[in-house]
């Protein structure tokens, strides 16, 4: 496996957190960057706040969208091709399994699985070319369960297989594929997170209340606590620079606070500890 080429990347969901960290790392690294926003006015403060960047507008949902932005790529990249495809747009949710609506999990597949395969097929003729690289953002999350964060967390097993399949598949062709896996990162999306949180409580009905109306929350706060001490996106970004430019990139760049022993600890442990040390955690005690 050789180290990737100096050329265009692409770097999706990067009008915030993650994604913008990685896009103006990149930029910094003599890369050029086409950082994707759904949003004409993120991509204008976008361009004007970091040379180097071009923002493609991009809805990974909508096969319209999936397919102009692969054509700006095109456009951008010709025969040359696409030295990097990041994987970066997401979104997050949390809720009790028992009162999760099969359509709020079916829309955040479709942002978080569906979308991202759908970019990925859309632009891997173009990786191709230069026999570049994808990088996926997973997370810790992708093996280790956490309570109410049912659909996220099962949301990043889906991607982990599907990028571990990836890998596989494109082995012939000798392109890399990685998935970067955070631990605890400061973003605003962990202010989305409890608004969110707040919002769907107050909605419960009366049974919901009862079964939930404290346990969800505190969870939530615990989870929220936890997430405000991690690390700066600009970990992650290095993750990724990493893993476009390792001459043998690696299946998985674990990042952030207590990585590594968070995998320990997944791989380690048989499930009835890892339950009672979660449920203690989580104020989740084990009825009776």
């Amino acid at each position: 496996m050789r180290a990737a080429a100096p050329g265009i990347v692409l770097v999706t969901g990067a009008s915030s957190g993650i994604g913008r960290a990685t896009a103006a790392l990149l930029a910094a690294r003599g890369l050029r960057v086409l950082a994707t926003v759904r949003r004409e006015e993120d991509g204008r403060a976008l361009e004007a706040e970091i040379p180097g960047v071009t923002a493609v507008r991009l809805d990974v949902t909508d096969p319209a969208s999936v397919a102009r932005a692969r054509d700006e790529v095109e456009a951008a990249c010709g025969p040359v091709g696409l030295a990097g495809l990041v994987n970066n747009a997401g979104a997050g949710l949390a809720s009790p399994v028992e009162l999760l609506d099969p359509d709020e999990l079916r829309a955040h597949y479709e942002v978080n699985v569906i979308g991202q395969v759908a970019v990925t097929r859309a632009l891997l003729p173009a990786v191709r070319r230069a026999r570049g690289r994808v990088v996926f953002i997973g997370s810790v999350g992708g093996h280790l369960v956490l309570p109410f964060a049912g659909p996220l967390v099962s949301s990043k097993h889906a991607l982990t297989a599907l990028a571990t399949a990836l890998r596989l598949e494109l082995r012939p062709w000798g392109i890399g594929v990685s998935l970067v896996e955070p631990t605890a990162i400061a973003t605003s999306a962990v202010d989305k997170l409890e608004d969110e949180t707040e919002r769907r409580v107050a909605g419960f009905d009366a049974r919901a209340r009862e079964l939930y109306g404290e346990r969800f929350p505190a969870a939530i706060r615990t989870a929220v606590a936890h997430e405000r001490k991690g690390a700066s996106p600009d970990v992650v970004a290095g993750a990724v620079l990493r893993a476009l430019t390792d001459a043998r990139p690696r299946a998985r760049y674990p990042v952030g606070p207590g990585a590594r022993p968070a995998e320990l600890v997944w791989r380690l442990l048989p499930d009835r500890v890892l339950d009672a040390a979660l449920g203690r955690v989580f104020g989740l005690p084990r009825g009776r």
